[in-house]
């Protein structure tokens, strides 16, 4: 049977290439330091007053063999991770799109669309993302939950900006063009020429790793930071260490950088604070 388009049909949308954008809520000047931790190069720029968004430069979901959707859940959850914002992660490829939410030491929660939009998650995580967000119980909530119902008319590109268009009423701006669906390169170009746009790059674990904690301190986990020295700080320390030494080795055993890049950050930050408190002085 021909697949040619007869005379005067519409012809279909072609197929997207892979992409994604991560979404901190968060300012740039605080995102910055720990999005340093991922040890990927990444475009950051505002995205409202209280969101940023990250662009990755690079595409490791077509190197490494790992699908974009495990790639960013990792990333997310490395961000997430010891910051007091949330994170939430926007993927799509030629058969799928979709969300990951990532906050602090919770299960990530997410959901899928086919690429004719067919919804394919769990209405749970549609509650629990408005819920984590802290969105409209009622307006907002109404709105997600149409994003999971039946719609011929529907792609999954229109899906996930029914999605920002929630979002917009928390606050989240993102610059034109910086748009779900849009081919990796694309989104890279747009946010390139962001005027407040600056680029991300590894510097070395010494210095993001002290840019990262005096991010925190400057936010609200003051008394949970290795000087504190409570016994919150002394609890905390030792969890990470203990969730990231078998988070790292499965994120290497995986060759997954972002799940690799969220256990090596639980041993600095559960190390560090465990030296810390064995060298400060007794009273």
């Amino acid at each position: 049977m021909s697949t040619e388009s007869t005379p005067g049909s519409p012809r279909p949308r072609p197929a997207p290439a892979a992409g994604a954008l991560l979404l901190c809520r968060a300012d740039p000047e605080t995102v910055a330091p720990v999005a340093q931790l991922l040890g990927e190069r990444m475009l950051l720029t505002p995205a409202g007053p209280e969101w940023s968004a990250l662009v990755p430069e690079g595409k490791p979901w077509l190197q490494g063999g790992e699908p974009v959707d495990r790639v960013l859940t990792g990333w997310a959850t490395a961000l997430a991770v010891g910051a007091p914002w949330p994170v939430l992660a926007l993927w799509w490829d030629a058969d799928r799109s979709g969300y990951t939410l990532a906050a602090g030491f919770r299960r990530t929660v997410g959901y899928v669309w086919l690429a004719n939009g067919t919804p394919v998650g769990e209405d749970e995580a549609m509650r629990t993302f408005a819920a984590r967000l802290g969105l409209d119980p009622v307006l907002d909530a109404q709105s997600l939950y149409d994003l999971t119902g039946e719609d011929p008319s529907a792609d999954a590109r229109t899906r996930l900006l029914g999605l920002l268009a929630v979002l917009t009423r928390a606050g989240l701006v993102l610059p034109a063009g910086l748009t779900p669906g849009e081919p990796a390169d694309r989104l890279r170009e747009v946010a390139r020429v962001q005027p407040d746009a600056r680029r991300i790059e590894w510097t070395g674990w010494r210095g993001a790793v002290r840019m990262e904690l005096d991010a925190l301190e400057r936010g609200r986990l003051g008394p949970w930071l290795p000087w504190a020295g409570t016994s919150r700080a002394r609890g905390l320390a030792t969890a990470q260490l203990l969730a990231g030494l078998p988070l790292t080795a499965w994120g290497l055993s995986r060759r997954s950088g972002g799940w690799t890049a969220a256990g090596a950050l639980l041993v600095a930050h559960g190390a560090l604070g465990l030296m810390y408190d064995l060298s400060r002085p007794r009273d």
